[in-house]
C-alpha cells in the first residue's frame, strides 16, 4: 500500500483516484510546453506549443477520463544540419479530466494546439437514509438537489 492521503480509512472507493494521482506524478516530461488558462468560471483552455507539427502529426483523443495528445514527427535523414535546436520528436501528453467535463474545441493555429474544455456546473445532492434495525438495503427518505 502506498503512503497517500487517500489511504485514510475515511476515504472509501477512491482507488481509481489514487491510481490517477500516482500516474500524474510519474509523468514528468515537460515536452511540449503548455499553458492552462481559466477563460471563465467554467471554461479552461489548454494551449500546447507544437511548432513544426501539422494536423496530420497530431492526435487528440478522449480515453475514459483522460485527454491524451499524441504528436509524431518523422525524422528526415535527407537533411544535414550544422545546428539542430528545434525538437522533432514524438510525445504523449495526458490530462486527467473530472467526470462530466466536455471538450468543446480543438484547434491548431500558428504552432499552438488549443483545446477548450468546459466544466459543468456542480449541483450538490443530499440524501437522507432511513435507519432500520435490520440488515437490509438503505431506504431513501428524501433527496434534494441544489446548485453549489
Amino acid at each position: 500500500m502506498t503512503n497517500s492521503p487517500l489511504n485514510s480509512h475515511l476515504f472509501l472507493g477512491f482507488d481509481e483516484l489514487e491510481d490517477m494521482l500516482c500516474k500524474v506524478t510519474r509523468s514528468g516530461d515537460s515536452f511540449p510546453p503548455y499553458n492552462i488558462e481559466l477563460v471563465d468560471e467554467n471554461t479552461l483552455e489548454i494551449s500546447l506549443a507544437v511548432a513544426g507539427y501539422t494536423e496530420q502529426d497530431l492526435e487528440v483523443a478522449l480515453e475514459d477520463t483522460e485527454l491524451v495528445i499524441r504528436g509524431r514527427q518523422e525524422h528526415s535523414h535527407q537533411k544535414r544540419y550544422t545546428h539542430k535546436g528545434i525538437a522533432a520528436r514524438s510525445f504523449i501528453k495526458t490530462f486527467i479530466l473530472a467526470d462530466g467535463m466536455i471538450v468543446e474545441n480543438v484547434a491548431l493555429n500558428y504552432g499552438l494546439l488549443t483545446i477548450t474544455v468546459h466544466k459543468p456546473i456542480k449541483k450538490t445532492k443530499r440524501t437522507v437514509l432511513k435507519i432500520t434495525n435490520q440488515s437490509k438495503s438503505a431506504h431513501v427518505i428524501e433527496t434534494k438537489a441544489g446548485k453549489k
